[in-house]
């Protein structure tokens, strides 16, 4: 019986001409319109742009697209937000700061606020660990965000949780494990002055 040669294996085929899905491409979309509105580009050329972008098969050809813009970090990249009360306490916001995916909070002696009114984070979860521990956590989310926090041990000081499960499609939800402690954790909206304070300078930075 004669032996049959084997057939040659089929080259593999380069990243850059591996086929973009519909995802990929909004990606691009969306980092070319950041730059429009940053000023990097004209609206000439981000119709031009976009138009390649939606048309794009591969990976190569949506790279050329980007390729003298400068790579926006993705907050999912961020290492993880550690808060620690200690002696004194310690907050975060409110104004802008950048999300990350997991957020760690330790009341500590002098309790922790963790505000993220102001934020704006296009994770669809982040990650909240809390404990409560001597003087307390403090969540503040924004009343389109919702929380879950069945993961949460109440502990002595107990859980609080005045949110509203009113959740807005787009807008985080907030997955919540951790510990009351001895003086427990509180996650809810803004309060009435914090509202106002929100009304008066929604901009605030």
């Amino acid at each position: 019986m004669t032996a049959q040669t084997p057939k040659p294996s089929p080259l593999p085929v380069p990243p850059g001409e591996l086929r973009a899905s519909h995802d990929d491409r909004e990606a691009v979309v969306e980092q070319l319109r950041d730059a429009a509105a940053d000023g990097r580009i004209d609206l000439e050329e981000l119709d031009s742009r976009l138009e390649q972008a939606l048309n794009s098969r591969t990976y190569a050809e949506l790279a050329v697209l980007t390729a003298d813009l400068p790579r926006v970090r993705s907050t999912e990249d961020l290492p993880p937000l550690v808060l620690k009360g200690g002696l004194y306490g310690a907050s975060r916001g409110p104004g802008r700061w950048e999300v990350p995916g997991h957020v760690i909070a330790h009341g500590g002696l002098g309790g922790v606020k963790v505000d993220f009114t102001r934020v704006e984070c296009r994770l669809t979860e982040v990650a909240v660990e809390a404990y409560g521990e001597t003087a307390g956590v403090t969540l503040v989310i924004p009343e389109a965000w919702a929380a879950d926090t069945s993961g949460m041990d109440p502990g002595i000081g107990g859980l609080k949780d005045r949110t509203t499960p009113d959740r807005l499609p787009g807008t985080p939800l907030i997955r919540l494990t951790g510990s009351g402690g001895m003086a427990g954790v509180v996650i809810r909206h803004p309060n009435r002055r914090e509202r106002r304070k929100l009304d008066s300078d929604p901009t605030l930075d």
